[in-house]
This record gives structure tokens, C-alpha cells and sequence, in this order.
């Protein structure tokens, strides 16, 4: 493991602080490009407006029209958190500019183990049955050539609204909105799904007032929406630049402040979460992957259901089952991991292949993203795992390091193989593939061919970039919440700190978790390591990568450090 300590340019560092920062985040802060406090205004005036965003008025006037005629709207969903918190902030801005005046707001979200990802043909004429007027895709479509195509002959129009990077071809929608569609030059090309349908969603109110629909009716605010708009943004992992930043903070100042959806809070409820310190952390891995199993595991309508309940009771219910749904996924990929762990580790390091593909039949399909993105952890490659899905085809889901755009790859390869690939979307760090069981083994030689060319040999050693050594007189309750308060998250990472420690006890919990005490030239604190890597063992002195956080423990709080490496000691 290689130790990159981030640059701080000095000159950011010292405005940000002549600007009123204090020294230890004008420090970080210009460790991530920041050079000016106005970067870190997150008021919802800095929001980049609507108007900006490609199509977002002409998606504004059909829905505007939609809503008018008293037309059905069917919103057809993606399965995963993103999509959910898609889905909810489109029926519920959509439901109540509706003003009770006839329109018919529904959603639909395909079965990933039978219909697969997007709008397809399939999932077309089930909506069909609904005799929807206008079919509404959120965090999904760009790639739905087809399924456009149908609901265009069935007579259905279609707005796509999504984030992910299109094909050569756009589909024949009546309105696509996506920042990363060609000609589009919104400033921010990083708005998760759910971004783009709050977007869509400030268009409409806007073109309803200028038609004066709220004439005599109270105008929604949408600002209420801003807690799911932030929990998708951190859960699909796009990076937070200015823009997202401020969704987010706006969506985290409100949940703090006690004004959150009764699913939210319920989810957080039975996750035994602290709102009052509700972080980025919290959002990403707390609150997304109970309703991220859902869609794994069962049905991701149940997660719908929960953001959507304004009853707490009723939304209990639902976070409770979304909870259990989430400790049956860990069960399985424990399981899964395990068994791939197994099978890795005895391979030589020189003999790990730049790219990597495995398959088990027993793999559940739901779950290999996340067993891929453990393997790449501990790998460093590029990394798919496969499942059998329906008709004798395997769904994969991969997970990519920097050095090589994952869909990119992925059309390279089509190109190289046609008729090898049945269906591939994604982005730049994660991407889904389905393709015949009989050619996993040429799928697994070319992915490993062509991350061989297109990976500069340096991205593969592994490294881990740190903001440097933390003073001892950080380690306190103060300068923990100080950080905790910020806005961190993909592209504007949490500050992750080194330096050396004396171990000077060490104790491991449930068999997995390391509990050390640590020493720092006379100052004791508090380390975790968990689900740590117990075949490492603990030397006198220790460099530690870590993050300071807070543990609390029958209601007393105190700093402890959160390791995520261990290795040898670099003093001399």
C-alpha cells in the first residue's frame, strides 16, 4: 500500500483562512481545489436554475399540459435508492401541483430478476394495462430505445428523465432530460437521477405559475422534497461538486432540523440513528442500503411505499421490513464473499489479471454489485461478478477503479465482439452487463485484455491518499462534530488522516472487530477497526489511516479514530 498525502496549496489555504475558515478546514478544503470561501455556500440561491438544464422547460409544458387535461402520468421507476427517492419526489410534487383537478399520478418499477434494468418492452406493456396517457421514466431511459418505440406505437408518450451517459442513439422520446445528453451544457453534469426530477420538478412549478394554475391555491414548496433529493445524491455516488453540494446540505439542514418525511425518519428510526448528527455518512451507509436491499432482494416498492407513507405508523412498518430485508442481504454477501475470498487468495499478486470476472450458479443476483465492489477493495482491479438471471443469462455488475471508464470498456468490447454483450449500461466507476452463461470465459479473457491496454500500469498499485498527520489536540468531541457538520461524499472526500501511534492494547470484538488504544506523543485515544483484517498483526508501533469520528455509548459520547489501514511503522 502506497501513502499519498493530498498537496495543500498554500495560497488557497491562507485566503480560505483570511476569509474566516478555521486552519484545519481551510487546510482541507484547499486540499480538494477549494480556493474560495464562496465555494462552500450552499444557499439554495446558488442552486443552478432549471432553466439551465437541456429540455427542462419543454418537460415542464407537456407535464404542465398533462396536469391540465387531467391526463394519467405512470412513472416507471429504477430499483435502487436513487430511483426510489426519484420516484417519490415526482409523485409527490407532481401529486400535489396536481391540485385534486383530475390527473392520475401512478408508478411502476420493472422485477429486476425478470424484466431487467430501464424501460423495456416488457415492462411497456405492463404499463400498457394502466392506459397511461404519459409514461415518466426517472433515474432510467436513456438507453430505452425500444421501449420508447413500443409505448410511441401503443400511443403512450414518453419523458425521459435520467442521468446515466446515453448511446450512440437517443431514444424517440416527446422530452429527454439529461445532463449528459449530446448539446446539453449544464454546468453540472454530475445530478444524480433523483436531481434531475427535482430539477424537472422547479420547471413545472414554474411554468403552472406562469399559467396562473395557482390562482387561489397554495404554490407547493418543493424545499420539502430536499431530504429524499439528498439521499439519492450521496447514495448513488456522483460526485458532489458545488451543485450537488448544495442539494445535499440543504436536504441534511432539514433532516437535523426535524423537517423530514415520515419514511426518512422512520428508516432512521430503526437503524437507532442520532438525527441531530445526521451526516453524509449516515445517508450513504445507514439509510441507502435498507432501501438498496430491497430492490437486491425482493421489491423495491416496498422502499417507495415507506418514503411515500405520511402516517409514521404505517411508515414503521415498512422501515422495519426494509431493516430485515437488510440484515438477509449482509447474511448473503458474507456468504458470497467469503466463498470468492476464498477462492482469490491464494493468488500470487503478479498473477491478478488487470481486469476480473467471476461467476458462482449460486450467486444471488441481487447482491454481486456489492460482492464486486468488495473485491475490487481488496484487490485494486477492475472487477464484474455474474449470477444467473432468467433464460439461461448471467446479469453482471461491475465496479471499476480510476484508470479505467467501466462503460467504456464495456463498448469497446461490443465492438470487438459483437453479439457477446446483450445489454450494458452505466458509468464511469459502475456498470451492468447480461450476456449467454456459455460466453462468461470469453467475456472474462476480453475484459482482461482490454483493461491490460487501457490501464496505465501505476493505476494498478495500489495507494491510498491522506490529508497527513491530525495534532493530538484535534482528538477531542469539537473538532469530530466540526468535520461530521460538512459536506463530504464522492469527488469531495471525508478527511482520512496518518500518522504513527504506540499500540499500546489491543482486544478484538465478535471475532472482527480490532479495538486498539493508541498513543500519540502522551495523548490516548480511542481506535476502531472494523471487520478488520485479523491476519495482520499489531506491532508496537503501528501508521494508522484513520478518520476521527465519535462513538457513544449508553448516552456518553466520546472521540475515537476510525481505522481503515494498518502498516508499519514510519518512524525511523
Amino acid at each position: 500500500m502506497q501513502f499519498l498525502r493530498r498537496p495543500v496549496p498554500a495560497a488557497a489555504r491562507e485566503r480560505l483562512e483570511t476569509q474566516g475558515l478555521p486552519f484545519l478546514l481551510a487546510r482541507l478544503y484547499a486540499a480538494r481545489g477549494v480556493t474560495d470561501r464562496r465555494e462552500l455556500d450552499y444557499d439554495l440561491k446558488n442552486l443552478l436554475p432549471p432553466a439551465a438544464l437541456t429540455h427542462a422547460d419543454a418537460a415542464a409544458m407537456l407535464l404542465a399540459d398533462a396536469l391540465e387535461a387531467g391526463a394519467r402520468l405512470l412513472i416507471v421507476a429504477d430499483y435502487d435508492c436513487d430511483g426510489a427517492t426519484a420516484c417519490a419526489v415526482g409523485l409527490r410534487a407532481l401529486r400535489q401541483m396536481s391540485l385534486g383537478r383530475g390527473a392520475q399520478v401512478r408508478y411502476l418499477v420493472p422485477d429486476r430478476f425478470t424484466m431487467g434494468y430501464g424501460l423495456s418492452p416488457a415492462i411497456v406493456e405492463i404499463a400498457a394495462t394502466h392506459a397511461p396517457d404519459l409514461i415518466i421514466t426517472v433515474d432510467n431511459g436513456i438507453a430505452s430505445l425500444e421501449g420508447v418505440a413500443r409505448a410511441r406505437e401503443l400511443g403512450i408518450a414518453t419523458l425521459i428523465t435520467d442521468h446515466h451517459l446515453p448511446g450512440e442513439r437517443l431514444p424517440e422520446a416527446d422530452c429527454i432530460v439529461n445532463p449528459n445528453q449530446p448539446g446539453c451544457a449544464f454546468p453540472s453534469k454530475h445530478l444524480a437521477g433523483v436531481g434531475v426530477m427535482f430539477y424537472v420538478m422547479l420547471a413545472l412549478r414554474a411554468e403552472l405559475r406562469a399559467r396562473d394554475w395557482f390562482s387561489g391555491a397554495p404554490e407547493p414548496n418543493l424545499a420539502h422534497l430536499l431530504d429524499l433529493v439528498a439521499l439519492g445524491t450521496v447514495a448513488d455516488v456522483v460526485p458532489l461538486d458545488h451543485n450537488n453540494r448544495i442539494l445535499v446540505s440543504q436536504g441534511l439542514k432539514r433532516m437535523r432540523a426535524g423537517q423530514l418525511s415520515p419514511g426518512i425518519a422512520a428508516l432512521f428510526a430503526a437503524a437507532g440513528g442520532t438525527r441531530a448528527r445526521l451526516s453524509t455518512f449516515d445517508l450513504g451507509f445507514i439509510l441507502a442500503p435498507r432501501l438498496n436491499a430491497a430492490g437486491r432482494l425482493q421489491d423495491i416498492s416496498i422502499g417507495i411505499e415507506c418514503l411515500m407513507a405520511d402516517d409514521p405508523g404505517k411508515a414503521l412498518s415498512y422501515a422495519q421490513q426494509l431493516d430485515a430485508l437488510n440484515r438477509e442481504r449482509r447474511e448473503i454477501e458474507s456468504g458470497m464473499r467469503d466463498q470468492a475470498f476464498a477462492v482469490l487468495e491464494h493468488l500470487d499478486p503478479q498473477e491478478v489479471p488487470p481486469g476480473m470476472a467471476l461467476f458462482d450458479p449460486d450467486w444471488h443476483q441481487g447482491v454481486v454489485g456489492i460482492l464486486a465492489a468488495r473485491i475490487k477493495e481488496k484487490f485494486h482491479r477492475p472487477v464484474f461478478a455474474f449470477a444467473r438471471g432468467e433464460s439461461g443469462e448471467l446479469k453482471g455488475s461491475g465496479r471499476s477503479i480510476h484508470g479505467l471508464h467501466l462503460r467504456d470498456a464495456l463498448d469497446l468490447m461490443s465492438k470487438r465482439a459483437p453479439g457477446l454483450l446483450l445489454r450494458f449500461g452505466g458509468h464511469a466507476a459502475a456498470a451492468g452487463v447480461s450476456l449467454r452463461e456459455e460466453d462468461f470465459p470469453r467475456f472474462r479473457a476480453l475484459f482482461a485484455e482490454i483493461a491490460r491496454e487501457l490501464i496505465a500500469p501505476e493505476a494498478l498499485e495500489q495507494s491510498l491518499e491522506t490529508d497527513g498527520p491530525l495534532e493530538a489536540s484535534c482528538f477531542n468531541l469539537e473538532t469530530a462534530r466540526l468535520l461530521e457538520r460538512e459536506i463530504w461524499g464522492q469527488g469531495f472526500p471525508a478527511p482520512l488522516f496518518a500518522d504513527d501511534f504506540a499500540i499500546e492494547q489491543e482486544k478484538l470484538l465478535k471475532e472482527k472487530h480490532l479495538k486498539l488504544r493508541l498513543n500519540k506523543n502522551g495523548h490516548r485515544i480511542e481506535g476502531m477497526e472494523f471487520n478488520a483484517d485479523t491476519r495482520l498483526p499489531c506491532a508496537p508501533r503501528m501508521h494508522l489511516a484513520y478518520r476521527l469520528g465519535v462513538n457513544e455509548y449508553r448516552g456518553v459520547q466520546t472521540p475515537q479514530l476510525l481505522i481503515e489501514h494498518r502498516g508499519e511503522s514510519r518512524d525511523e
